[in-house]
């Protein structure tokens, strides 16, 4: 994918067509593909005049009080949506009652917090279900069971070791979509979510967005189709693709970008996950979500491992 980055005052990538298909790997079968081959259709991204990130915005939103909620902290930087929000002890998320898994987790990670904690154990946590979605719209364990996915997490136990009652609520099977196990959701999807965790080790703010998404295949007969897996009892969906939007702040205030999509097959592990960088207008695009709106583009010093900028 070609990035070209012109000014500061413009988004990451320009163009008037993104086409993902070239480096996202599908196979029906959930046999272990290498990413890098067409396969996936297109998300088109219809120019960088409609920036998706907030270019008016003048000043980086300051960090709470630290008497301040919990959320406050976590959704420094504005809600993605506000549908059916759920606020837990340390991630947020928006659950989506057709699909019964989340329309997006948004986290606020820091060294402490992914600390490794000796009285939190995440092999004490069961999956459980959440009693504050009506009882119509939850999904259950036994929707999971014989199906071929793993329960998999959008909010990472990992990412909350504070406390075993954080750790237990990444649990909830509001915060689970059906994933691919072998090669994605034991592999390289963990890959990326160790990675986030890394990162805290270079900067003092980690702020992590993440979803599902479900887009669109040409069939044999020359059109598109979003087609889709439904499990159990409570037609649970199981989403194409998942991504996650990150935005990392330094002890000097200064932001980075990184945006990863990956499908929801098993992906061989010499892949590295660079190889999922997108820009943020794909995602926000495909999700009909505006992913930390309140951020303007022309703070981010790096998108993508790339310096925003004149060369």
């Amino acid at each position: 994918m070609s990035v070209l980055f012109r000014k500061i005052s413009q988004v990451a990538v320009i163009g008037t067509a993104t086409s993902i298909g070239w480096l996202l790997g599908y196979n029906k079968s959930h046999e272990k593909v290498r990413v890098g081959i067409p396969g996936i259709e297109t998300v088109s991204a219809a120019s960088h005049q409609g920036s998706v990130i907030n270019t008016q915005a003048p000043d980086v939103v300051p960090l709470p009080a630290p008497n301040a909620p919990r959320i406050a902290q976590i959704m420094r930087f504005g809600f993605p949506s506000l549908s059916n929000v759920r606020s837990l002890n340390d991630f947020v998320l928006s659950y989506d009652t057709r699909n019964r898994i989340p329309y997006w987790v948004c986290e606020h990670l820091t060294a402490e917090s992914v600390a490794k904690n000796p009285s939190v154990d995440r092999a004490k946590s069961d999956f459980h279900e959440d009693t504050s979605v009506h009882q119509y719209f939850r999904s259950e364990n036994r929707d999971y069971k014989g199906s071929g996915y793993d329960r998999g997490h959008l909010a990472a136990a990992g990412n909350h070791r504070r406390s075993q009652e954080d750790c237990n609520e990444t649990f909830l099977l509001s915060n689970m979509s059906p994933q691919v196990g072998r090669g994605f959701n034991r592999d390289k999807w963990n890959d990326v979510e160790q990675y986030c965790r890394q990162l805290t080790k270079s900067y003092a703010n980690v702020y992590v967005c993440t979803g599902p998404l479900f887009l669109p295949r040409r069939e044999e007969d020359g059109k598109l189709y979003v087609k889709y897996q439904v499990i159990g009892q409570n037609h649970v969906s199981v989403p194409t693709h998942f991504y996650k939007v990150v935005v990392c702040e330094s002890n000097t205030g200064e932001l980075d970008l990184e945006c990863f999509l990956l499908p929801n097959v098993a992906i061989d592990d010499s892949v590295p996950i660079a190889s999922f960088h997108v820009p943020l207008e794909t995602i926000e695009r495909a999700s009909g979500l505006l992913i930390f709106d309140k951020l303007s583009q022309q703070k981010f010093k790096k998108i993508n491992g790339q310096k925003v900028g004149w060369f």
